[in-house]
């Protein structure tokens, strides 16, 4: 008897795809800007999203998808900072977000109100990698306490970031890490990733993180109804 293989895995990526497009365009057409954050557990995406919100709420309309494995803790975190959604995500022991999970987040949004949407995919370096969930960039976070080393042991996540986001810059004083060569070793994997250093206990370096949030805010609202590939890039602080 012949053995059929069914290839489930490029079944399922090929149907996260077409749902990711759709995602995608609908955000272009009410002109919301999606950024993707990703990064290994406690590296600081709920706590800049707190920082984010309050310091940048009154200027620009934000809202945030939170994905956690288990909780709805940082999404409940974030709701604090913000009267506009926090839609929590709990995949249930799930590595990653997937498009149908944002695009469902997406049903109850009202993006006309929105120019910003921050999706905070669950704490991992590896699984959400692959995974388009219809944003317009991934930003990468990796924190001072990790090693400079990261990019090289998780390459592939690097290579997919279009910016990334070096935090907990306060605690340099405090630890042996050489911020010049975490960079160079990010830009040996990515030559054309832009960082940002960031501390959002003190407050270091968020000038520049906003001014970045502001331009590609601006930017969409400009480019409303646009179907055309992920726009140019803005150029970062670093």
């Amino acid at each position: 008897m012949a053995v059929r293989r069914i290839e489930v895995r490029e079944r399922v990526m090929e149907r996260n795809d077409a749902l990711a497009r759709d995602v995608r365009s609908s955000l272009r057409r009410h002109g919301v800007t999606a950024l993707n954050l990703v990064s290994s557990p406690g590296s600081g995406k709920t706590l800049l999203l707190e920082r984010t919100l309050r310091d940048l709420g009154d200027e620009v309309r934000m809202a945030v998808v939170t994905g956690d494995v288990q909780t709805q803790n940082d999404a409940d975190r974030i709701a604090r900072w913000t009267d506009d959604l926090v839609q929590a995500v709990v995949t249930g022991g799930a590595c990653h977000l997937d498009a149908r999970q944002v695009s469902n987040a997406l049903e109850v949004l009202d993006l006309d109100r929105i120019e910003l949407l921050f999706i905070e995919n669950v704490g991992n370096l590896v699984c959400p990698a692959g995974w388009d969930l219809g944003e317009e960039a991934k930003v990468v976070l990796f924190s001072v306490t990790e090693g400079e080393d990261k990019p090289l042991k998780y390459p592939k996540m690097f290579q997919q970031a279009r910016y990334g986001v070096l935090t907990k810059t306060d605690l340099l004083p405090h630890v042996p890490f050489d911020v010049e060569r975490a960079v160079a070793f990010a830009r040996e994997v990515n030559p054309d990733l832009e960082f940002f250093r960031t501390s959002s206990t003190t407050g270091d370096g968020l000038a520049g993180w906003y001014d970045f949030l502001r331009t590609v805010a601006g930017r969409a609202r400009a480019t409303t109804g646009a179907e055309s590939e992920p726009s140019g890039r803005v150029t970062a602080g670093t």
